[in-house]
């Protein structure tokens, strides 16, 4: 197995989870799912229940919310499911502090894809949906940008999808 990243983006509900999921399933019978999500409120307990009914018993799951690196996955097909909830976790554990957030992103990021392992990425692109009135939400608005732009320059192939149709942007 050959080292590859592959990012998925696109706006909410663009079908970016269960096209990723159908490809983890296309290069390997038994892929990992790192879910990076912290649940908050009970409506997205019920959003994590369906995304885990939704996968089959072939998938190993690791419920990791930051350092995903303290797994060993080489020689493994790994969906990181997403980076949004996982530059979350960062950037409110880090006080909103964009530029602590980014590094520690960075960091965690590039220690995570030493491994030899096909990483698949899903992530949104919230920026999509024009400048917030409040000050944290911009603030977050730009870690996850620039963190999608370090995935993309990195990623072997960058992948938008829009009304569940997948646009190849890269190569």
């Amino acid at each position: 197995m050959e080292r590859q990243i592959i990012l998925i983006t696109g706006g909410s509900r663009s079908g970016k989870s269960t096209y990723a999921e159908k490809l983890a399933l296309s290069l390997s019978d038994s892929p990992v799912y790192m879910a990076t999500a912290r649940i908050w409120d009970e409506e997205f307990r019920q959003r994590v229940i369906a995304h885990q009914q939704r996968r089959g018993p072939e998938w190993s799951n690791i419920e990791e919310n930051k350092y995903l690196s303290q797994h060993a996955l080489a020689e493994k097909v790994v969906l990181v499911d997403c980076v949004t909830l996982w530059c979350t976790n960062f950037f409110f554990d880090l006080n909103a502090d964009v530029q602590v957030a980014l590094d520690a992103l960075q960091k965690e990021f590039d220690l995570l894809t030493r491994q030899n392992a096909i990483f698949i990425f899903v992530t949104n692109e919230i920026g999509m949906g024009g400048v917030s009135p409040n000050e944290i939400q911009r603030k977050f608005t730009d870690v996850q940008g620039w963190m999608n732009q370090y995935i993309a320059a990195r990623a072997d192939k960058v992948i938008c999808m829009i009304s569940g149709i997948p646009l190849q942007i890269k190569p």
